[in-house]
């Protein structure tokens, strides 16, 4: 395959040197289309077959196909493809011999008449030839396009060249992320931009990537969320602020993570987490009407209709549901892992009540939750950031959002006592002193930011490549980002 692959390789270079032998470019600084496929194709939709316009018009695009020696060329642009027709009786003898030298794959530029041919097929009748972008590479077999996943990721541009589908929840996903921008911009929330290169790793449990700044002389993190500066943003007197932008976590790769991904924050003041249920089940609403034209969506083998009130449940509550304990009664760590095993679930590891409670629900259920829910109500021990529960300490007032069985989002009452935060980083630094390496760091300057004032927030989170998935009907995190991270090729 590799000898067949150089062999085209070396026909293309050998068309490219006799097009550069004849004083033509076959790489120009510009090229100027008057007119898309889908446009003319609109337009021109009841022109009848046989008919020649005087319209004249000019298309640029990737050559698809190449028959009768050069005589129709397929070509796709950004909106779809159109037929060249290309006739020694009408294009120059020198625009002829150029298109000897065509190749699938090749970027080209026409400029004629418009015309339907005595087959019905729409076509420029080319007066002027042009190869704008010489192909050096092969495309796939057209009727089978890229079919190895590996190579369609690795080159995700022969991907989006031969498969419209790929094509599709690309263009769906960057639509999605607009819509999110211009719902916050619509509430009056503030687009911001924080710092990537964090001092102190803090915002998520996760573990972080870790650079070093030559210039300063010290080691930074990679932002594994972008929570602490927002919150000082609102200290600063901004009530509303969002930002959408790149989050880094050195974690696996699975179909719903991604080593980087792109994070959406949102930080209310005078608002709590009640607020924030309400605020994302209107954004999902919104961004799913926006950018599909309805609210219902289909989920594997189920329809799922957005337009209904989100369900609200609490963890401990959703447990009891699906497998009849009530971790709530365990009072220690080891009566809730005793309470984990009686129902098959290894909780052994957990160094909190809190991890088990978290390792219960990822394993019995988790998987059940197709239709919108907000897993309510968290373990305090496990979530730093969030107000204590008004009506239970040991829980908070934070929540997952879930839809079709995977985490898109979660929010808080954020907590905003300066006394109770240093409480509750000095115990994550303890857990990672006990080897807990995605444990949170003591963060000074946002203590320091509380002790300034803090007023009564909400705060949610949401990953907008996980909500790309589902509104794309995607597989995997893979098909929603433009170049997923990949192991080194051998």
């Amino acid at each position: 395959m590799a000898n067949e692959t150089n062999i085209h390789r070396e026909s293309r270079l050998a068309k490219l040197k006799a097009l550069q032998e004849k004083g033509y470019n076959p790489y120009p600084y510009r090229f100027v289309p008057t007119a898309y496929a889908a446009e003319l194709q609109e337009k021109y939709k009841d022109l009848e077959a046989g008919v020649d316009t005087e319209d004249r018009v000019t298309i640029a695009g990737r050559a698809m196909a190449v028959r009768n020696s050069g005589m129709f060329v397929d070509i796709k642009d950004k909106s779809g493809k159109i037929q060249a027709f290309c006739y020694k009786k009408i294009l120059p003898e020198e625009d002829m011999e150029r298109l000897k030298c065509v190749d699938v794959g090749d970027m080209v530029g026409v400029t004629g008449f418009v015309r339907r041919t005595p087959r019905g097929e729409l076509t420029v009748a080319a007066e002027k030839f042009d190869i704008i972008a010489k192909s050096l590479q092969t495309l796939p077999e057209k009727f089978h396009g890229l079919t190895d996943v590996d190579a369609r990721y690795r080159q995700r541009y022969v991907d989006f060249i031969m498969n419209e589908d790929s094509k599709e929840i690309f263009k769906k996903r960057c639509k999605i992320t607009s819509a999110v921008r211009r719902y916050f911009e619509q509430h009056d929330f503030l687009e911001v931009e924080t710092p990537m290169l964090h001092p102190i790793m803090g915002g998520a449990n996760a573990k972080p990537f870790i650079t070093h700044h030559n210039a300063l002389d010290m080691d930074l993190y990679l932002r594994i969320a972008p929570e602490l500066y927002l919150k000082k943003l609102v200290v600063g007197g901004f009530d509303r602020v969002f930002e959408i932008g790149r989050n880094f976590r050195n974690e696996g790769i699975d179909k719903n993570h991604n080593p980087e991904f792109t994070g959406l924050e949102a930080y209310q003041a005078y608002a709590d987490y009640n607020d924030m249920a309400n605020l994302i089940e209107d954004l999902v609403r919104f961004v799913a009407t926006d950018v599909l034209g309805t609210t219902t969506l289909t989920l594997g083998e189920k329809e799922v209709d957005l337009s209904k009130p989100f369900r609200r449940a609490s963890i401990v509550d959703l447990i009891k549901e699906k497998t009849g304990i009530d971790l709530l009664t365990a009072n220690t760590l080891e009566e809730a892992q005793a309470m984990a095993k009686s129902i098959g679930v290894d909780a052994g590891a957990c160094t909190c009540w809190g991890k088990v409670v978290q390792e219960v629900f990822d394993e019995k259920v988790e998987a059940s939750l197709i239709e919108p829910t907000f897993v309510m109500d968290m373990p305090r021990d496990i979530s730093p950031l969030a107000k204590t529960h008004r009506s239970n300490p040991r829980l908070v007032e934070h929540f997952d959002a879930y839809l079709g069985a995977m985490e898109i989002g979660c929010a808080y009452s954020e907590l905003s006592n300066p006394l109770e935060q240093r409480e509750r980083f000095e115990a994550e630094v303890a857990a990672r002193e006990n080897g807990d390496d995605e444990a949170q760091m003591l963060d000074e300057d946002f203590i320091c930011a509380l002790e300034n004032g803090f007023p009564p927030s909400g705060g949610m989170g949401m990953g907008i490549d996980r909500l790309s998935i589902l509104l794309t009907g995607a597989d995997t995190i893979r098909d929603v980002i433009a170049f997923p991270t990949l192991r080194k090729k051998d």
